[in-house]
């Protein structure tokens, strides 16, 4: 099996909010988005390694676990003024940590047969610079730095203001075989070994942030969980057993990457989980991307949703303010620490340009509600979800006609705020920008699925009049959607509607995120997903964003052409609804064929959507994050939609926990353990269409057959009465492409 690499290698650890991105040789170089990063500030730009003037030659490089990594050196041919050291005599080893700081461990041994001298030089530069200055990169001081050495305290303070934004950088020396000095931007160390000899230091990197106390950083050789002393997981691991290698271990990469992702809040009283978007450049609290994880991983990680639901409710908007593209009700996009949205040039304290976290917010604590079977949860987010639900009507929904539609009212906000967000992710069939504000497909079935979902709570609650007001409002949208969205000539649904209320007639998988929420009449699913599954959006190892044939397709794109795991995890999700089980294990295998070619079996955010052919493997998008929690969840996601996994709550107390396993032929066996549903867990055996309960503590019944889903009404209006996309009357048959 081919192994899929490429692109400029760096070894990357992180840890909550904080990560340091090097070079395989534990450089960072100020030219490049390298650095040592903590509330969206490069602390460290520049570092590297001097022995004698020279570098040393790396041997090897890996990150021992997300939160560590190890370099292993020796040197090249050196002088010291007894004359030749040659090659290969010493051994050195950086070891780095990471926590709320940086720890360096670098040990030195000489193997050379007489005693020797080293001048050992640490380079280290520091620019602050803004996170979104590094991705773009676009570099502007604002700022002034300033750095002053402590000799007696041995310690370096390097020191950035601008304005009110004041950031700092320690770096302290510590356990040094040898008296430091600074000196033209290096750390410098007389070292004399004799052989066998080893000479040790100690450097920890301190962000510090105003006035707040000195991070803590882990020990020395904390390189490993034991020598870190870190607690167990807080997160109990949800696992499975199966005859295929490439899923098992792609579902123990995802557990990692699922704890490497994790945001701790750990505030008394109100502890919470929240996982990242990504490493290294997502690192933050977003909105949709949180929320999207809890509905993924919910049958493993219910934790992610209570943590979601919980420190987004607490930022969900009150109030109107265009400059951040707020309203009241609405659930932010991302929030951000650095220079530049403290300092209010970008709009990230928070932002709130996502038109989809606030259907999605509704959707989770529904889900959250069914795998828990706690009817308080609801009484507890009732009003955060009843304001969501108010945004949808006033804000969403810009014009009044039952459509949710955005447009920035930031200057310097987001074009496009659907999951698609890159800013030329909604384009027409010449490729032109949609013009805003636009209502693309899924954004109006997320609002059909939160309706739904709403009204059962309520019911949950004993508010039958209100849940009936929200039924009704649900099946409305699903006659204006079908009527309006449905692109008969290609058998699926136009990506969006613009701002005039014209399709955006681009062929895309925003589709079958429609098949996901249910807005889909049961006769025409089939036919979406065949278009989903034409060759022209079906690049081998995945489904693509964009078809291949539109002209503006392009493989190595952001959202126009590749391909994006959990969006195939959606589509699949989608396809099982509808019965659709061959296709849904096509879209599956292909997307842990991926994993496979991976290294580590681990899936990126996303890689191009080049077609596979024999001896191909998936070519990497170079600047996907990984992990990404998108992209690990994913794995979750697709055993989960083929053992038909489904729970639900109901109003007189009981519980049930639906299985439809539709295992084929490349997983005929699976097992997963640990599987959690209110305050207890189930291990569940599956084979050839049977299921087993092995263990089960969790007060759920399990049942073997589909989970119950509402059915929509048949379509009383749209193409089948004579209308057009825009809901008029047709006086000229369809066009086969957009007007």
């Amino acid at each position: 099996m081919e192994r899929a690499t490429g692109g400029p290698a760096t070894v990357t650890i992180n840890r909550n909010a904080r990560f340091v991105v090097a070079a395989p040789d534990g450089t960072i170089d100020n030219e490049g988005s390298h650095g040592f990063f903590a509330a969206d500030t490069r602390f460290v730009s520049g570092y590297r390694l001097l022995i004698n003037g020279r570098r040393p030659t790396l041997l090897a490089s890996a990150t021992t676990h997300f939160f560590a990594s190890r370099f292993e050196f020796d040197n090249p041919e050196l002088f010291d003024p007894d004359g030749v050291i040659p090659a290969n005599s010493l051994s050195i080893k950086l070891d780095r940590t990471i926590s709320e700081g940086v720890h360096e461990d670098l040990d030195i041994v000489s193997y050379a047969r007489r005693p020797i001298a080293l001048a050992l030089d640490v380079e280290i530069e520091s620019d602050f610079a803004d996170i979104f200055d590094v991705v773009e990169p676009r570099l502007v001081r604002r700022g002034e730095i300033q750095s002053r050495w402590f000799s007696s305290r041995r310690e370096l303070r390097t020191t950035y203001v601008n304005r009110e934004f004041r950031r700092s950088l320690v770096v302290d020396v510590e356990r040094a075989g040898s008296h430091p000095q600074w000196a033209n931007g290096r750390l410098s160390f007389a070292i004399h070994l004799q052989p066998r000899e080893r000479w040790h230091v100690c450097l920890r990197w301190l962000p510090l942030m105003g006035a707040r106390r000195r991070p803590t950083t882990l020990g020395c050789s904390a390189i490993t969980e034991g020598r870190a002393g870190f607690h167990p997981p807080r997160l109990p691991r949800v696992g499975i057993h199966t005859p295929n290698r490439t899923v098992e271990d792609a579902w123990r990469q995802a557990v990692f990457d699922m704890e490497a992702l994790r945001l701790e809040d750990e505030t008394p009283g109100r502890a919470s989980i929240v996982p990242a978007a990504g490493i290294p450049w997502f690192a933050t609290l977003f909105g949709r991307d949180p929320l999207v994880v809890s509905m993924q991983t919910i049958s493993g990680y219910p934790e992610f949703a209570a943590g979601a639901l919980l420190r987004l409710s607490e930022l969900q908007a009150t109030r109107d303010d265009p400059t951040r593209d707020m309203e009241p009700g609405k659930i932010p996009h991302e929030i951000r620490h650095g220079e530049l949205a403290t300092l209010g040039i970008l709009p990230h304290q928070p932002y709130y340009g996502t038109h989809d976290a606030t259907s999605l917010f509704v959707i989770v604590l529904s889900y959250l509600y069914h795998w828990s079977g706690d009817v308080r949860l609801l009484e507890r987010f009732l009003p955060y979800a009843e304001a969501a639900m108010t945004w949808i009507d006033r804000y969403g929904d810009r014009d009044g006609d039952d459509f949710q539609e955005y447009g920035r009212r930031s200057p310097r906000g987001y074009y496009n705020q659907g999951w698609k967000d890159a800013g030329d992710a909604i384009i027409d069939a010449t490729g032109e920008l949609a013009p805003l504000p636009i209502a693309t497909c899924e954004l109006q079935g997320y609002v059909y699925d939160a309706r739904l979902r709403m009204a059962e709570m309520y019911e949950a609650l004993g508010n039958a009049e209100r849940a009936g007001e929200l039924r009704a409002a649900a099946l409305r949208l699903y006659e204006r959607f079908n009527d309006a969205f449905w692109w008969e000539a290609e058998g699926t649904y136009a990506l969006a509607l613009d701002g005039r209320k014209r399709q955006v007639r681009s062929v895309a998988s925003n589709p079958g995120h429609c098949l996901s929420s249910g807005i889909v009449p049961p006769d025409r699913a089939r036919r979406v997903a065949e278009r989903l599954l034409a060759d022209d959006m079906w690049s081998g190892w995945g489904i693509r964003t964009l078809s291949a044939a539109h002209p503006y397709y392009n493989p190595f794109s952001y959202h126009t052409g590749s391909v994006w795991p959990h969006d195939n995890s959606i589509i699949a999700g989608g396809f099982r609804r509808y019965g659709l089980d061959a296709e849904a294990s096509r879209v599956a295998r292909a997307i842990f064929d991926a994993a496979g070619r991976f290294p580590q079996h681990r899936l990126p955010e996303l890689y191009s959507g080049l077609p596979r052919d024999e001896g191909a493997f998936p070519v990497p998008y170079l600047r996907a994050s990984v992990p990404q929690a998108w992209a690990a969840a994913s794995v979750f996601r697709l055993v989960a939609v083929l053992c038909g996994i489904h729970a639900r709550a109901l109003p007189d107390g009981s519980r049930e926990l639906f299985v439809n396993p539709a295992l084929p032929a490349w997983l005929p066996e699976l097992t997963i353990t640990n599987l959690r549903a209110g305050k207890g867990s189930m291990n569940l055996w599956f084979r050839e269409g049977t299921v087993q309960a092995l263990e089960n503590s969790t007060g759920y019944d399990v049942v073997h057959a589909p989970a119950p889903r509402p059915e929509p009404p048949p379509l009383r209006s749209g193409r089948r009465d004579g209308r057009d996309g825009r809901g008029q009357r047709a006086r000229r048959k369809e066009p086969a492409a957009a007007p």
